[in-house]
């Protein structure tokens, strides 16, 4: 995956992995732009979410896998669809997917893709990025070391 500069096309139906710093411009810049976290309830809840009220928008939750059991939610596609156009996106938006460290995004940017959106994108290094020397994260990479805004869930 892309940890830094500019956007990289990878995977299926064109979804491309972008730097947190360019999904922050993209969904500031956009005011069609979306971005989906699709992490858990559980890291939601502690280890806190993206927060967009500095321009204007609010973050769509929609686990791909549940806690604790890692289920996958069958008609993921489905059920996303109808939350995005709730808040006013179509297939032409652009949706912006996080998730801890840029796996579980893929995969349902890719499963929206397959679904026919056309713009999905995968934000690389998540919220939190991949591990440090000490086996912690959120120091390396992701939107919590490059100073986003989040807030505790």
């Amino acid at each position: 995956m892309a940890t830094s500069g500019s956007s990289v096309p990878l995977g299926h139906g064109g979804v491309i992995d972008v730097p947190v710093t360019e999904a922050w411009a993209r969904l500031a810049a956009d005011r069609t732009a979306l971005l989906i976290d699709v992490r858990t309830k559980a890291e939601w809840t502690f280890v806190g979410v993206p927060d967009l009220s500095t321009i204007g928008k609010k973050v769509l939750l929609a686990e791909w896998q549940t806690f604790p059991d890692n289920r996958m939610d069958p008609v993921y596609a489905t059920r996303l669809a109808e939350v995005v156009g709730a808040a006013g996106g179509g297939k032409d938006a652009e949706l912006l997917f996080i998730c801890r460290s840029g796996g579980r995004s893929r995969k349902a940017a890719e499963a929206m893709a397959a679904a026919g959106y056309t713009r999905c994108r995968n934000v690389a290094d998540g919220f939190e990025g991949p591990l440090d020397a000490t086996r912690h994260r959120g120091s390396l990479a992701g939107w919590k070391a490059a100073g986003l805004p989040w807030v505790q869930g």
